[in-house]
């Protein structure tokens, strides 16, 4: 047989014939989980992992299987599809890995246009691999052929009509069955509900904190919250000059005074941490600690309350032990 030219493979393979239906499947799917993921309302339902979690665990390693191995003879289906599930859990990390030593990051945007365009690179190589070939030798997926064993095993020609009935409440169980466990793994139930209170120093880091303070010059942190409550929330964040008094006799803690520094509202949207920069100036001595208020959206009381019964009344609370000097 005649070797084909390269422009002929190209023409054979992009357009003289269809797309390989295995791999249209790979582009179709691949097209909605990008929709699920940036098109909004529909990125908060549970179409994004139902989408996105086959191109992330299985479509990568099946393009690649498919530039790979061409051939209907190379390996048996069983053997496609382990080595899908294999090579995807190998390549997407090490695409991780990659886009970490570039100026993009770990982040969603990069990650999907990773993929995409190594999706849609293993999927043309494959086209034109298989456009090599003979077409008898070509892989693809008899999807008629499985459609029609699927029918025959379930409904046979010569069945009763009770065979029948029985072959259409498996088929509706087995459907259940699958629908309940997909709905299981993407709307999980859910877990314990917490937010992250931390604060930071100036290097952004969990030291180097400015305890030592002088009247009027700036000093800098970084103010943490994670929001884990399954809602976003708009959290309130407080800071105040205490003077904390401690009773040995009593072992309890009391408040002389208490002055407020700053108020500000943190919109933090569910399974996210917002760090937000802080500065402040002391306006005068006589106080020992700087305190940090968290408050969610139900629970800001009123100014009248003050004191140790406003820290109590806080949803999550940090302090500073400062030294104010005048100079």
């Amino acid at each position: 047989m005649e070797q084909k030219r390269p422009f002929d493979t190209v023409i054979d393979a992009f357009f003289t014939h269809r797309i390989p239906l295995d791999l249209a499947v790979c582009y179709v799917w691949l097209i909605a989980a990008i929709l699920a993921i940036f098109v909004p309302y529909v990125n908060d339902t549970f179409l994004r992992i139902l989408f996105g979690l086959p191109v992330v665990l299985f479509i990568p390693g099946y393009t690649l299987i498919a530039a790979l191995f061409s051939k209907k003879s190379d390996i048996d289906g069983i053997e496609r599809v382990a080595l899908s599930f294999g090579l995807s859990i190998a390549v997407v990390p090490l695409i991780g890995l990659a886009l970490n030593y570039t100026p993009w990051g770990i982040r969603l945007d990069p990650i999907v246009i990773s993929l995409a365009i190594f999706t849609l690179a293993m999927g043309v190589v494959a086209q034109y691999r298989r456009a090599l070939l003979p077409p008898e030798d070509r892989f693809e997926v008899p999807f008629p052929a499985i459609r029609k064993a699927v029918v025959a095993e379930f409904f046979p020609e010569k069945s009763s009509q009770l065979d029948r009935v029985l072959s259409i409440i498996l088929l509706l169980a087995i459907v259940a069955a699958v629908t309940t466990t997909v709905y299981v793994i993407v709307v999980p139930k859910e877990g314990e509900k917490f937010t992250e209170f931390f604060i930071l120093g100036e290097k952004q880091k969990a030291a180097d904190y400015p305890t030592s303070l002088i009247v009027g010059q700036n000093r800098s942190l970084f103010i943490g919250v994670g929001n884990h409550e399954y809602r976003n929330i708009s959290y309130t964040v407080e800071t105040y000059l205490v003077q904390m008094n401690f009773d040995e006799k009593t072992n309890t803690s009391t408040v002389s005074a208490m002055t407020p520094v700053n108020r500000f509202i943190v919109p933090v949207a569910h399974n996210q941490t917002v760090i937000t920069p802080y500065s402040f100036a002391p306006k005068t001595t006589g106080y020992n600690r700087l305190e940090f208020l968290l408050f969610n959206d139900t629970a800001v009381p009123d100014a009248g309350v003050q004191g140790m019964d406003r820290i109590n009344a806080s949803y999550r609370d940090l302090h500073l032990w400062v030294t104010i000097r005048s100079r």
